[in-house]
């Protein structure tokens, strides 16, 4: 990148702030509006049915999980191995990656239906459970990110040492690692699902949280840049963007791996591979590959890798990532692991009366727009709890 990215640190940000969390409060109120909706009228108002639990809350909580443990292991990853800081944001990438995370235990709680009996879950737990397993991978990564946020703080201000902020950032690395094989561990472990049921799915779920986390950490880089919250240079911005399509790269190459190994012969993967590439989901997965692959020369020429281009690369990957959790939420119930009885019921399926056949023959499951109506009040509530912490706590100080 030729251009210089080193900016003075403005002033603290006035209107523009203010109005975003005026909005973002008001959006936030009428997703908690409609989620009592739901609460007063059930979960037969979304999608889910039997054949397909999880639906959009469950995409969501999959890709905030995996966009958070990415922002949060490429912020701390300078301290954990002792090289040079990409740039100095590590403090508001960590409030970034806490607030995704609260928003992904959210998601859960709005998906259980009946959330005042959310208690049930520690009085009746089953640790043999890999969602038992993440319960206490989420609750432990939240509570590390605002740790690790905390000491990042207080090291600034001379209060922790540099040995101690590094053992706890080695140790809040971890954690994200973790809770990303543990979530993965919730499919991998389905026998009973076949698309689900692949050891390849941990590694890959890091290498799309890398490409995630990296490609938000680029976004909020050139927002606190173009607002001047902090000083973003121009060599780390342009090693992020390298990072980025490196780990665009691998997360492609492990779909890759999946998708050959499915389809080779006598596999018995080949309705999987055909659902994927051209069945249900397919503009799905072709959306997600020619978006990562744009991101991916972007990253890489460098006459392609300025500023505005790289967050376009950084857009393209994060709906890549999403569309990669559609596909496999809504893929894993689009083949029939059971032979089913023929009778069908308003709980069965969305499209239940023309029986099995008709229920497969779209998509198994699709998004009312209730569900899409309490998703946008949670992104409204991010994008709240973002401004609240940009105005309120001390992030602005550029790290030493």
């Amino acid at each position: 990148m030729s251009e210089n990215l080193t900016v003075a640190a403005a002033k603290p940000a006035g209107k523009g702030l203010t109005i975003a969390i005026v909005v973002s409060a008001i959006v936030a109120i009428a997703g908690i509006a409609l989620w009592g909706v739901q609460i007063a009228g059930g979960l037969i108002q979304t999608g889910s049915r039997d054949m397909a639990p999880w639906g959009l809350y469950m995409m969501c909580f999959m890709f905030l999980v995996g966009v958070s443990t990415g922002v949060l292991m490429i912020s701390s990853a300078p301290r954990v191995f002792g090289f040079e800081s990409f740039g100095r944001i590590a403090k508001i990438s960590t409030w970034a990656a806490t607030v995704l995370a609260i928003l992904a235990a959210g998601f859960v709680i709005i998906d259980l239906g009946g959330p005042a009996r959310i208690w049930e879950l520690f009085i009746y737990s089953n640790f043999s459970s890999p969602l038992m397993w993440d319960v206490v991978a989420v609750a432990l990564y939240i509570v590390l990110t605002i740790v690790y946020l905390w000491a990042i703080v207080c090291n600034e201000a001379g209060k922790v040492s540099n040995l101690a902020l590094r053992t706890i950032s080695v140790i809040a690395f971890a954690s994200a690692i973790l809770l990303l094989c543990v979530d993965a561990w919730i499919f991998s472990l389905q026998q009973s699902r076949e698309m689900w049921h692949s050891a390849v799915l941990a590694p890959w779920f890091i290498a799309s949280a890398l490409a995630s986390g990296t490609a938000l950490v680029l976004l909020l880089a050139a927002a606190v840049r173009k607002c001047g919250f902090a000083e973003i240079d121009a060599v780390g911005f342009s090693r992020l963007a390298k990072l980025l399509g490196v780990f665009i790269l691998a997360d492609l190459y492990f779909y890759a791996c999946d998708l050959v190994t499915e389809a080779f012969p006598n596999a018995g993967g080949s309705e999987i591979v055909a659902m994927i590439t051209t069945g249900q989901i397919a503009p799905f997965f072709w959306i997600e590959v020619i978006a990562c692959a744009i991101a991916a020369v972007i990253c890489f020429v460098p006459k392609l890798r300025t500023l505005p281009a790289v967050s376009i690369a950084a857009i393209l990957t994060i709906i890549g990532v999403f569309c990669k959790r559609i596909q496999i939420i809504i893929g894993g119930f689009q083949i029939p692991n059971l032979d089913m009885a023929a009778i069908m019921t308003p709980f069965s399926a969305a499209s239940w009366k023309g029986g099995l056949l008709t229920a497969y023959q779209g998509t198994i499951y699709a998004p009312t727009l209730l569900e899409v109506g309490i998703v946008i009040g949670v992104i409204g509530l991010g994008a709240l709890l973002l401004s609240l912490g940009m105005k309120f706590l001390p992030l602005r100080l550029a790290e030493k």
